[in-house]
C-alpha cells in the first residue's frame, strides 16, 4: 500500500518530486564538498535557476500548445551579442539594445510560427533551421571576435547580492515571473493555448482562431529568449558567440522536469521554474565532481529520456 501511494505521488505531483530530487542532490553535493555549504553557493544556485527560468519562459508557452521551439540559445545568445557590443561597458544604452533585440526576436518568433502554422512544417525542423541561420549571424556580425562588456551599473543590479545571498536578478524575476503567471493562468490567450495543445479541433469549434494563437504563442516565446539574452549578457558581462546554446536543451529539459507535457495540453510555469531548480543544483553536484562536459551533456541526456519516460505517458484530452 505505502509503495503505491509513492508511486502515485511520484507520477502525480511531478513538482513535489523535482522539490525533493533537488533537496537530495543539493545534500549529496554538501556531502561530497562540505565547504559548498554557503552563502555564496546559495546566492549562485538561486542567480542561475532564475536565469534558466527566463529562458524556458517562453519554451513552456510553447510546449503547452503542443509544439518545441530549438531556437531559444540562438536568439539568447544574439541578443546578449547585441546587448554586449552596443553597451560596450558604457551605461544610458539600454533603449537601443532594446531597440536591437526586441525586432529580432519578434522576427525570429514570426518566421517559426509561420514556418509550423502556414508552411505546416515540423517545428523541431523549422525552429532547428532557424537557429543555425541566427548562429551563423552572429559570427557575421562579431566576425568571430568577442563582443565587448555591458554597462557596470547593470551588471551590478544583476549581480548584487541582498544579504549577501539573494542576487539583484531576482527584481527582474518578480516581473518577469508576474507577466508570464499572469500570461498563462489568467489571460485568455492562456487559456486558448492550453485548448490549443488539447485538441486543435475543439479550439477551432469553440472560436479559438488556433492558427494566431500558435504563431502568438512562438512569436511571445522568443521574445522572452530575447529578454534571457539581455538578462544572461549583463550577469555575465562579456559575451562570445553561442553562449547560451546550452540554454535550448536546458529550457526543455526544465519544462518537462516540470511537468509540463511534451504533447501538449498541460504544463505550468511554477513546475517549470521547478524544474530549473533541479538542473542547475544536478549541474551544480556535476560541477563538484569534476566531470567534463560532454558527461554533464549525456546526464542531462539521460534525465530527459527518463522523466519522458515517466511523466509524458499521460494524455491530454483529445479527440
Amino acid at each position: 500500500m505505502e509503495n503505491s501511494r509513492i508511486k502515485q505521488f511520484a507520477r502525480d505531483n511531478q513538482v513535489g518530486m523535482a522539490l525533493l530530487i533537488s533537496a537530495a542532490l543539493f545534500m549529496i553535493n554538501i556531502v561530497i564538498n562540505p565547504a559548498s555549504l554557503n552563502v555564496n553557493t546559495f546566492g549562485s544556485i538561486i542567480a542561475l535557476t532564475l536565469l534558466l527560468c527566463f529562458a524556458s519562459a517562453g519554451q513552456t508557452l510553447i510546449i503547452i500548445t503542443g509544439g518545441i521551439d530549438l531556437s531559444v540559445g540562438a536568439v539568447m545568445s544574439m541578443a546578449a551579442i547585441f546587448t554586449a557590443n552596443t553597451m560596450a561597458g558604457q551605461g544610458g544604452q539600454m533603449p537601443i539594445v532594446i531597440a536591437q533585440v526586441i525586432p529580432m526576436a519578434l522576427l525570429v518568433g514570426l518566421v517559426n510560427g509561420l514556418g509550423v502554422v502556414k508552411l505546416r512544417l515540423p517545428a523541431i525542423v523549422i525552429t532547428l533551421c532557424v537557429s543555425n541561420v541566427v548562429t551563423r549571424l552572429q559570427y557575421v556580425y562579431t566576425q568571430g571576435l568577442p563582443t565587448g562588456t555591458t554597462s557596470k551599473f547593470f551588471t551590478m543590479t544583476l549581480q548584487y547580492r541582498f544579504f549577501g545571498v539573494i542576487p539583484g536578478m531576482s527584481i527582474y524575476a518578480i516581473i518577469i515571473f508576474g507577466i508570464v503567471l499572469y500570461i498563462i493562468n489568467r489571460s485568455r490567450f492562456g487559456q486558448q493555448i492550453f485548448l490549443l495543445g488539447n485538441n486543435k479541433n475543439a479550439a477551432y469549434l469553440t472560436g479559438v482562431r488556433s492558427e494566431m494563437i500558435e504563431i502568438m504563442a512562438y512569436v511571445i516565446g522568443s521574445l522572452l529568449a530575447g529578454i534571457a539574452g539581455i538578462i544572461g549578457a549583463g550577469y555575465l558581462n562579456f559575451v562570445i558567440c553561442q553562449s547560451f546554446d546550452s540554454y535550448t536543451m536546458l529550457s526543455i529539459v526544465a519544462v518537462v522536469v516540470g511537468g509540463t507535457l511534451l504533447i501538449g495540453g498541460k504544463g505550468s510555469y511554477l513546475g517549470t521554474a521547478v524544474g530549473s531548480l533541479l538542473l542547475i543544483v544536478l549541474g551544480n553536484c556535476l560541477a563538484v565532481l569534476n566531470s567534463s562536459d560532454a558527461v554533464r551533456s549525456v546526464i542531462m541526456g539521460g534525465v530527459l529520456l527518463l522523466l519522458l519516460a515517466v511523466y509524458n505517458k499521460e494524455k491530454p484530452i483529445r479527440q
